[in-house]
C-alpha cells in the first residue's frame, strides 16, 4: 500500500510540473504580464539568477494560489522588506520546488516502505524557503536598527542648521555612506518624488521593516507633521531616545552573553580540559603505574 502511494504522489508531481508548462505556454499575453511584474525594487532582468527563471515555470499557477490565499500585500513588503528579487509568484514557484525536490531525493535514497518520511521530506523541502525568507528579514531589519542612530543624528545635525527634513534626507543619501537605513531612507525620497505624501511613505517604510525603532521612527515624524510640531524638535528627542535605546540593547546583549558562553564552555571546554588534565591520570591508574609510584 505504501509503494502504490509513494507512487501516486510521484506521479502527481510530475504532473504539477507538466501542467504548470502547459499553462505557461498557452497563458495570455496579460497574464504573462502579471506575472513577471517586478517589486517596487527594479533589479536588472540580467542579474535574475537560474533558479529565478525556474521558478517562473510556476508561475501561472501560483498566479492563483497567490490570488486567491494569500495576502499578496503582506507577501510583497515581506520579500521587499528582506530585499528578495522574487515576486510572490515566484516565491510560491520554490517553495513547490523544493517540496518536489526532497520528495524525488527522499524516494531515490529511503527505501520504497518509507513514504511517511519521504512526504515529511516534501513538507520541509516545501517551507524551507520560509526559513531562509525569515533569517534574510531578521538580517534586514537588525542592519537597518544598527545604523538607524547614527542617520537620526545626521538629519537633527542638518536640520539644525536650516534644512527641512527631505533636504537634509537628501543631502545625506547623496554625502554619507551607505548603510540599510540610508537605502530605506532613500526609496522613501523616491516614492515622495514621484508623487506619494510623506505620512503614506513613511507608513510604507514602517510597514517594511517591523522593527521598533522604526516604527518608533515613522510615528513621531507623522504625529510632528499632523500637529505642526518643529521637525528640529521632533528629531532632537528621537535622537535621544534612539541612541539611548541603542545603549540598552547593547547592555542588555552584554547581560546575556555569559549565558550564552556557558552552553559552549560545559559541553565542548569542560570536557577537553577534563581529558587533557584526567586522561594521563586515569590511563596510570589503570595500569597501576599511579599506585605503585605512590609506594
Amino acid at each position: 500500500m505504501t509503494v502504490y502511494l509513494s507512487q501516486i504522489l510521484l506521479f502527481a508531481g510530475l504532473f504539477l510540473i507538466f501542467m504548470n508548462f502547459f499553462l505557461w505556454f498557452f497563458s495570455t499575453t496579460e497574464l504573462r504580464r502579471t506575472i513577471k511584474r517586478r517589486l517596487r525594487y527594479e533589479v536588472a532582468q540580467d542579474k535574475k539568477n537560474i533558479f529565478v527563471r525556474i521558478f517562473d515555470v510556476f508561475g501561472p499557477l501560483n498566479y492563483f494560489v497567490v490570488r486567491k490565499f494569500v495576502k499578496r500585500e503582506n507577501m510583497d513588503n515581506k520579500l521587499f522588506g528582506a530585499r528578495v528579487a522574487m515576486t510572490a509568484e515566484q516565491f510560491f514557484g520554490s517553495k513547490e520546488f523544493f517540496g518536489i525536490g526532497a520528495f524525488m531525493l527522499a524516494m531515490g535514497f529511503l527505501p520504497k516502505e518509507a513514504s511517511a518520511q519521504a512526504f515529511i521530506a516534501a513538507l520541509v523541502g516545501f517551507y524551507l524557503p520560509d526559513l531562509w525568507l525569515n533569517i534574510k528579514l531578521a538580517q534586514r531589519r537588525a542592519a537597518v536598527v544598527r545604523s538607524l542612530p547614527d542617520t537620526v543624528d545626521l538629519l537633527s545635525l542638518c536640520v539644525d542648521a536650516g534644512l527641512d527634513f527631505i533636504a537634509a534626507a537628501r543631502w545625506i543619501v547623496e554625502k554619507s555612506k551607505t548603510t540599510a537605513f540610508i537605502e530605506e531612507l532613500s526609496l522613501m525620497l523616491h516614492e515622495i518624488k514621484v508623487g506619494k505624501p510623506r505620512r503614506e511613505a513613511l507608513k510604507d517604510l514602517s510597514r517594511r521593516i517591523t522593527a521598533p525603532d522604526v516604527t518608533a521612527f515613522c510615528r513621531t515624524l507623522i504625529q510632528a507633521d499632523r500637529m505642526g510640531t518643529p521637525i528640529a524638535e521632533a528629531l532632537a528627542i528621537l535622537s535621544e531616545d534612539t541612541r539611548e535605546r541603542f545603549f540598552r540593547r547593547a547592555e542588555r546583549a552584554a547581560l546575556q552573553s555569559p549565558m550564552k558562553m556557558l552552553i559552549p564552555l560545559i559541553f565542548f571546554i569542560l570536557p577537553v580540559v577534563g581529558v587533557i588534565v584526567g586522561g594521563p591520570i586515569a590511563i596510570q591508574f589503570m595500569s597501576g603505574n599511579l599506585l605503585g609510584g605512590m609506594h
